[in-house]
C-alpha cells in the first residue's frame, strides 16, 4: 500500500514536472511517466560507476570530467548545487526523448501544447521515436509542416532533485569537453529561472549561460589547460554560430514572405514561390558554408528537414541570446546579479520581457 502510494505520488510529480502530460491523453501521459521513471531507475551515482570494474576506462574518464565541470558550475557560475548530474544512466539509445514540432505552411509560429508547471510549449516530447514520428504524421494530415528531432537531455527544472535529480546520460557523456560543459550549464540554467509558457525566453537564457559558461570553463585552471579542447570548441562553436546566423537570415526572409495575413488565390501561389526561393537560398548558403568547413556535414540532418517547424523551433534557442548577454555585461559580469535580474524579467508579462531584453542589447551595442 505504501509503495503504491509512493508510485502514484512520483507519477503525479513527474507528469507536472516534465510538462509531458497533464492535459494530454492517457497513452501520452503514461509514456511520459514510465519513460522518465525508467531513466531514473537506470541511473546510479557516479562514484559507483567509477568503482565498477566492468565500466570502461573511457567512460570513467568522461564521468570524472563531468564532475569537475559540475563543481565548476557551482563555484564559478553560481549554478545550483544539488543532486542533478551526480548520477549516470546508459539508456542504450541515441536520444533521451524525441521532440515533435509543427507549424502552418505559411507561418513560423509553432503549434503549442499546454501542461501544468511548464505552461504552453511549442513541442511535444516522446520517449519512443516511433511514437513521435506517428504524432508527426498525424499533424501532417492536418496540413501542418512537422519536424522530429532527438534530444540528448532535458531539465525537470529542479523539481525532481528529491528523487535524484537529472542524470548524466550516454546520449551526451561522450561529447567533446566544451560541448559537455555547454550542455550541463544549459540544463542547470533551467533550474535557476523558468518563465511558464515562454519557451523562447527560457531557452535563450539557458543558451546565453551555456555560451558564456563554457568559454569561462575552457579558459579556467579547472580545465587543466586543455588547449586541444579549447581549439575544438572554438572550431565547433564557430561553425554553430555561422549556421545559426544563416538560419536567422532565412527566418527573417520567410517572416517577410508570410507577412501578417494569410494569402489566398494567386497571392498564395506567389507566396509559395517566394518561400521556395528562400529555402533554396538557405540550402545554397549551407552548401557554401559546408565547403568552407572542409566538408563538415554535422548539420546535414537539420538541413534535410528544414521547414517552418524546424526554423520556428530553432528561433527559441537563439532569438533573445544577445539581450541576455548584454544584460550580463550590464550587471558587471556578476553571475548572481545576472540571475536576479533575469528572475525579475521572468516576473514581467511576456511582451515586457522582450522589450527589456531588446533595450539591454541596444544599450550595450551603442555603449
Amino acid at each position: 500500500m505504501k509503495r503504491s502510494t509512493a508510485q502514484r505520488t512520483l507519477a503525479v510529480a513527474l507528469a507536472a514536472t516534465l510538462g509531458l502530460a497533464g492535459c494530454a491523453d492517457l497513452g501520452y501521459y503514461w509514456q511520459s511517466v514510465s519513460g522518465h521513471m525508467q531513466m531514473l531507475n537506470a541511473a546510479r551515482p557516479v562514484e559507483d560507476w567509477l568503482g565498477d570494474a566492468q565500466a570502461s576506462g573511457q567512460l570513467k574518464s568522461r564521468l570524472a570530467l563531468s564532475q569537475r565541470i559540475r563543481s565548476f558550475a557551482v563555484s564559478e557560475l553560481k549554478l545550483p548545487d544539488n543532486p542533478s548530474y551526480r548520477r549516470y544512466a546508459d539508456l542504450r539509445r541515441s536520444a533521451v526523448v524525441w521532440n515533435v514540432v509543427a507549424a502552418p505552411a505559411f507561418s513560423l509560429t509553432l503549434k503549442t501544447w499546454c501542461f501544468p508547471v511548464t505552461g504552453c510549449v511549442g513541442y511535444r516530447g516522446y520517449f519512443n521515436e516511433a511514437e513521435a514520428r506517428a504524432e508527426a504524421e498525424s499533424l501532417k494530415a492536418q496540413g501542418l509542416e512537422t519536424s522530429v528531432y532527438g534530444v540528448p537531455a532535458y531539465s525537470t527544472l529542479g523539481w525532481m532533485n528529491w528523487a535524484g535529480g537529472d542524470p548524466l546520460l550516454n546520449t551526451f557523456i561522450g561529447y567533446p569537453e566544451g560541448e559537455l560543459a555547454r550542455l550541463i550549464f544549459h540544463e542547470l540554467a533551467h533550474q535557476v529561472v523558468y518563465a511558464s509558457g515562454d519557451t523562447m525566453f527560457n531557452e535563450s537564457f539557458a543558451t546565453a549561460v551555456e555560451r558564456m559558461g563554457s568559454e569561462r570553463w575552457l579558459d579556467s585552471e579547472a580545465a587543466h589547460g586543455n588547449d586541444k579542447a579549447r581549439q575544438d570548441y572554438l572550431q565547433f562553436d564557430g561553425r554553430r554560430r555561422q549556421f545559426r546566423a544563416l538560419a536567422l537570415a532565412t527566418r527573417l526572409e520567410l517572416a517577410a514572405v508570410y507577412g501578417q495575413k494569410p494569402a489566398a488565390g494567386a497571392e498564395k501561389a506567389e507566396q509559395a514561390a517566394m518561400k521556395a526561393q528562400a529555402l533554396q537560398r538557405f540550402r545554397d548558403g549551407y552548401a557554401a558554408l559546408k565547403e568552407s568547413w572542409g566538408g563538415f556535414a554535422g548539420y546535414d540532418p537539420w538541413v534535410a528537414r528544414a521547414n517552418n517547424a524546424a526554423f520556428g523551433a530553432q528561433a527559441a534557442y537563439d532569438e533573445l541570446v544577445p539581450g541576455f548577454e548584454a544584460l550580463f555585461e550590464r550587471e558587471g559580469r556578476d553571475w548572481q546579479r545576472f540571475y536576479d535580474a533575469v528572475k525579475g524579467l521572468a516576473g514581467l508579462p511576456k511582451d515586457d520581457r522582450r522589450k527589456a531584453l531588446q533595450i539591454n542589447n541596444t544599450e550595450t551595442s551603442h555603449g
